[in-house]
């Protein structure tokens, strides 16, 4: 039984996620969204948006904001490879995304990208401005990847 990609709504998505993942909220918006499947059963969803850094967001770069699978085997990658594939036929010229600390990021380098950044642990993104409660992922190393057109 193979993967084979299949085309999911935002909410098909967003749904997905909450169903399967337990750490994180689906994100709030979108470029594009993209699932794996196993015969007729939807095992994994990506969700491609700008890039939530405002200086990556240059107009040709976007972001996978999320993956989230059931654990069927090579689906994660699939799904990178995937997202690339879009990405790059609507224009876009890199596709960012992060792994946190202990991560591997095997779906990643499979996919082709490669680590360009490793960033500190954020205190949060809680602002005197700009209020927010924690989501449980401050204070974690991460490593920033890249997939690029010119490489």
């Amino acid at each position: 039984m193979g993967l084979s990609i299949v085309p999911v709504t935002f909410r098909q998505a967003c749904d997905f996620i909450a169903a399967h993942h337990r750490h994180h909220r689906p994100p709030r918006g979108m470029k594009f969204a993209v699932g794996v499947a196993q015969e007729t059963e939807l095992v994994g969803v990506a969700i491609v948006g700008r890039p939530v850094a405002r200086h990556l967001d240059d107009g040709v770069s976007v972001e996978v904001t999320r993956t989230c699978t059931t654990g069927a085997r090579n689906a994660n990658s699939k799904l990178y490879g995937v997202s690339w594939r879009v990405a790059r036929t609507l224009g876009f010229r890199r596709l960012i995304t992060y792994t946190q600390d202990g991560e591997s990021g095997a779906s990643l380098r499979a996919a082709g990208f490669r680590p360009v950044a490793d960033l500190r642990p954020r205190p949060g993104w809680s602002t005197v401005s700009r209020p927010r409660e924690s989501r449980g992922v401050d204070g974690i190393r991460r490593t920033r990847w890249e997939i690029r057109a010119d490489r």
